[in-house]
């Protein structure tokens, strides 16, 4: 069984997840994000399948996420164009560009993020930072064979560039690569993320950039805000 993610105990990211679940509409596909305020909007969604007789089924980005949505009742269908995904960030700047991926599902969220017409991002007021990798350093996926090869050269971008280890393992994930984490020092660029992308044996990064997310939030009155930065 996949390691899940225990559902936020922040309030205001409880409670912007509670209202984005229950905007969902009946017999939607969605993308389903992965981390622990998506856990959070899972057992809202799981709630309104068992009151509502709400029927949805879902892109799961994880192998978490998918054992989540089957034990509430989400049919789980293979990656295709959707409407609507759904998920959080570690972080989110002023113009609606993410950093993800420190549950170590950064490929699987970009691939459904990508394929989906609308994305929205459900975060805590603390995720909002003026730079991502103002609090959260970022997650790069790369392939197994050679990654020590692979680590150097994403240490000339990033000089302080590590294997994230756990029990003094390397962390796998869902798709058999290994992650490594990285400290940006000012705000990341088209051209890190292009840089990033062309070092053979990454298999992606955790910058999101560009893609005009509908970021929810609740704000300091109490109130759930939402920024639809769609072009």
């Amino acid at each position: 069984m996949a390691r899940t993610f225990a559902p936020t105990t922040d309030p205001d990211a409880l409670r912007a997840a509670r209202e984005v679940a229950d905007a969902v509409p009946d017999r939607s596909v969605l993308g389903l994000g992965t981390g622990t305020t998506f856990a959070a909007i899972l057992v809202r969604l799981g709630e309104r399948i068992a009151s509502e007789g709400l029927r949805i089924s879902g892109v799961p980005t994880s192998e978490a996420t998918a054992e989540q949505a089957r034990q509430i009742g989400i049919a789980l269908v293979s990656p295709r164009p959707l409407s609507l995904a759904i998920d959080g960030a570690d972080e989110v700047d002023p113009e609606g560009n993410l950093l993800k991926g420190g549950g170590g599902a950064l490929v699987r969220e970009k691939i459904v993020a990508q394929s989906a017409k609308e994305l929205w991002i459900v975060v805590s007021p603390k995720k909002l930072v003026p730079r991502l990798g103002a609090t959260f350093r970022l997650p790069i996926e790369i392939v197994r064979f050679g990654h020590e090869l692979t680590v150097e050269r994403i240490a000339r971008l990033l000089p302080d560039a590590t294997l994230r280890t756990k029990d003094g393992q390397p962390v796998e994930s869902d798709n058999g690569g290994y992650l490594v984490d990285a400290t940006l020092e000012s705000a990341p660029t088209m051209r890190l993320a292009d840089a990033l992308k062309s070092i053979v044996g990454v298999v992606d990064h955790g910058l999101f950039l560009r893609v005009a997310p509908t970021v929810v939030w609740v704000g300091r009155e109490g109130r759930v805000e939402r920024l639809d930065l769609r072009a």
